[in-house]
């Protein structure tokens, strides 16, 4: 019995550097790595990023330090067209299509123009409470990232997407507490968690997968993991661990220019990361600690039966010298041993003869 299956989400993010083709291509190496979905990102960069917003230091050092996170951001934009023609490729391909929304006409080109089933929130827009209400109030299943964040944010922030689910007007953070209480039905059927450490490669150090279990046990809502690790370890590590998403940045070359490219896999390893998550599901089974198929085949071989240690006569009794276990497992079980121990042989025996069961259930030469 295999365990449920992990949903994977490649994330493109915006590694098709503005380019319809790559982001085309994109898709192919997430269809070719076996992937559940690949995702993009959906954004108006002004309505993104302030022009006095600086670069974070990973962005520094993938792209021109001169340039403003508002000119870097905007030349990474996909438009409604481009999204309608992704989403049709990936259908075609199929493979679902998935996008992270960052502000309110993106929400709406992704859940009104196009109805995706499933909304990706970004783990920076977490404290974003009108964000947060518009996609609740749009009804869709919501991918919440939560990195950076404390377990009063994931909360508050649940209670906004519960306010929108909910149907109420007044949105504040005391309506969002309380909407959090009434609505845990309605979180539990929409929103899944990422546990999330956005830095950019995250340091090992600073993943804490534990941080999975809190956020399971507090919310009681599935708990996935966006990974920004370097490497495969990370997330087939969280499946172990029962993530039931997830999401990892993939790029068709890491030496691409471009803010995420770096921390991204490449189609090779994308490809190891899927096939290592396959096999942890199949690995982890169902619990129960009883001998499988194989195991029940290989144990006639690996355990020992009790044989004779050296010639015995017929009447002669077993004792220390002369009784002793060896391979295979086909005859009575060294837990007999001492219950042998002093019977007497039923029969002529030669060395590595497997004792009979009459041996111990009926002895006429025992006194």
């Amino acid at each position: 019995m295999t365990s449920p299956k992990t949903f994977i989400i490649a994330e493109a993010g915006v590694n098709h550097n503005g380019s319809l083709d790559m982001a085309r291509k994109l898709i192919d190496v997430a269809v070719g790595a076996g992937v559940d979905a690949v995702k993009f990102q959906t954004f108006k960069a002004e309505r993104l990023i302030s022009r006095h917003a600086a670069k974070a230091d990973y962005q520094k050092a993938t792209t021109d330090a001169a340039e403003t996170q508002l000119d870097m951001v905007r030349r990474l934009e996909l438009d409604a067209a481009a999204h309608a023609a992704l989403i049709d490729y990936a259908r075609q391909s199929g493979i679902a299509f998935l996008s992270t929304a960052f502000d309110d006409e993106s929400v709406d080109l992704l859940a009104k123009e196009f109805d995706l089933p499933t909304i990706k929130i970004p783990s920076g827009e977490i404290t974003n409470g009108p964000l947060l209400f518009k996609v609740g109030h749009a009804g869709k299943r919501v991918i919440l990232s939560t990195g950076m964040s404390t377990i009063d944010e994931v909360e508050l922030a649940l209670g906004a997407l519960a306010f929108g689910y909910l149907g109420r007007s007044d949105p504040s953070p005391e309506e969002f507490r309380k909407a959090f209480a009434d609505g845990r039905a309605l979180l539990s059927e929409h929103v899944s968690l990422l546990h999330c450490t956005t830095e950019y490669p995250a340091p090992f150090d600073e993943i804490n997968l534990r941080a999975m279990d809190t956020l399971k046990v507090t919310f009681g809502l599935p708990v996935g993991l966006s990974d920004h690790s370097s490497g495969i370890a990370i997330p087939i590590a969280a499946v172990a661990r029962g993530a039931c998403i997830i999401e990892k940045h993939f790029t068709v070359d890491r030496r691409l220019p471009g803010p995420d490219h770096r921390a991204s896999l490449e189609p090779a390893e994308l490809k190891a990361m899927v096939t290592g998550i396959r096999q942890v599901e199949m690995a982890l089974g169902d619990g129960r600690k009883v001998p499988t198929a194989a195991e029940s085949k290989n144990a006639l071989i690996a355990r020992k039966s009790l044989v004779a240690a050296r010639e015995v006569r017929k009447g002669e009794p077993f004792n220390g010298d002369n009784l002793t276990a060896k391979r295979p497992g086909t005859g009575l079980s060294p837990m007999q041993y001492w219950a042998a121990l002093g019977r007497f042989a039923d029969r002529d025996y030669l060395p590595d003869d497997m004792l009979s069961t009459v041996s111990l259930e009926t002895n006429p030469y025992r006194t």
